[in-house]
Order: C-alpha cells, then structure tokens, then sequence
C-alpha cells in the first residue's frame, strides 16, 4: 500500500490511499495476455472516490456507495482469477491470486465488465495486497462499523 498525503498531516482527510494487487506468480502470464499487469492495476481510496484500474478495466465510485466491506477467500483459481462475472449475482471479480481479497458490497450497482454499462455490478471482489488493511481503511473513509 502507498499512502499519498495532499497536506503534511497524514491523518487528514484529503489523504489518498493506494492499494496493489496482489499477483500470483502462477498466473502472471494469463493475466499479462489479458494486459493486465502490476504497473496498471491499483485500487485507490480517495477522500470520496474508490477508483479501481485491473489492466484495461476501470470502476470508479464513490466512497458512499460502499455498503460493506468484507475479507474472502481464498478461492479456486478457475473461479478468480481475472475479470470474472458471477452469473449468481452479478458480482464482478478482478482477481490476480487465490489466497484471498475483498469483497465490496454496494448501494448501488457500477459498471465494470463491459464497456456500455449494459452489465451492473451489486458487488466487486479485488485480491488486493493486504486485504486486512484494505478492508479496515475503505471502511473507516465509507464511515462503516470495523466488523462491516
């Protein structure tokens, strides 16, 4: 994670945090065919933005349309890993490794998976590196109970 402060305070509130995702050796080169790689993928928790970029796919939302925040996994590989739509519920996954990530439950669903928000999404699932941190940190900036 990498902090970036816009004041000299750390704890201010104009401070963004910065989240990579966590890649599974195993599944570099699938998920490097897919453009999908660790200099563009991120997840940013602004003072009122989540901005999450998975190589070319992008889901921007604001911090008030987080709901709950929750830890998962880990997961099956075949069930994870890349840009995954649950046809379940919706859900859209942008997975780089099986050994866990975080799942965010919205108010309102996002377009993420297609270009023309033809598909909205209840939920997104990030395998972020330190999905504890993670978690507690969008919680605090969504104003969210620690437990969800």
């Amino acid at each position: 994670m990498e902090r970036k402060d816009l004041e000299s305070d750390p704890d201010a509130p104009d401070t963004v945090d910065q989240f990579h995702f966590s890649f599974d050796a195993r599944f570099r080169h699938l998920l490097a065919a897919l453009d999908v790689r660790p200099a563009n993928s991120r997840v940013t928790i602004g003072v009122s933005t989540l901005m999450i970029q998975f190589g070319p796919w992008r889901v921007d939302t604001p911090i008030t349309n987080v709901r709950e925040v929750c830890e998962t996994g880990p997961y099956r590989w075949y069930r994870a890993i890349g840009p995954r739509l649950s046809l379940a519920d919706r859900g859209l996954t942008f997975g780089s490794s099986t050994a866990g990530g975080v799942c965010v439950l919205l108010h309102e669903p996002v377009p993420g998976i297609v270009p023309f928000a033809t598909i909205r999404h209840p939920g997104i699932t990030l395998t972020v590196d330190d999905p504890p941190r993670f978690a507690t940190v969008l919680r605090q900036r969504a104003r969210l109970s620690p437990s969800g």
